[in-house]
């Protein structure tokens, strides 16, 4: 199951490298209005998105509590129709960014991520624990790590919607 997952969320960031790879920083962090993010905070929000799941899953799996949570459509996330308010904790910063800086965070969280997934003693509770998402509600662990990626496809479709208004 895990490595599975870990293929899904490769491809997708290589996806997401391949789009980004053509901006230079002007174009990179241009936003459209002043109610939308650039690129590079898209980008940003995605290396935070990261972390933040690092974390929900681990304390997940310190839980006591094997709940058997019901599955969830996560697949949802990547309907953007449905508009989605971006919680503090994952709000990206305002400054603008290099773009080498944004490819070495988005780098360094993924290698924390997939060390923490590939260290992982049990993988079979991430099925068994959930803990609250701020878009699904009670959400089993495993979901947790499916949503990264189906979340971060969300946004190359929005950065290849943007490529048209920056370049």
């Amino acid at each position: 199951m895990i490595y599975s997952l870990l293929e899904q969320l490769s491809a997708t960031r290589e996806q997401l490298l391949k789009e980004i790879a053509i901006f230079n920083d002007t174009q990179f962090n241009l936003k459209p209005d002043v109610n939308s993010w650039s690129i590079a905070q898209i980008c940003h929000h995605l290396v935070l998105v990261e972390a933040s799941t690092i974390k929900a899953i681990a304390w997940g799996l310190s839980s006591q509590e094997n709940t058997d949570p019901e599955r969830i459509n996560v697949q949802q996330i990547k309907d953007r129709s449905r508009k989605l308010i971006a919680p503090k904790i994952v709000e990206p910063a305002s400054e603008p960014f290099e773009i080498q800086e944004i490819l070495t965070m988005l780098n360094d969280t993924r290698e924390q991520f997939t060390t923490f997934l590939h260290a992982l003693e049990e993988p079979s509770l991430l099925a068994k624990k959930a803990v609250n998402h701020p878009a699904f509600g009670k959400l089993p662990l495993d979901q947790w790590i499916e949503q990264v990626y189906l979340h971060e496809q969300r946004h190359i479709e929005q950065i290849y919607e943007r490529k048209g208004i920056v370049s």
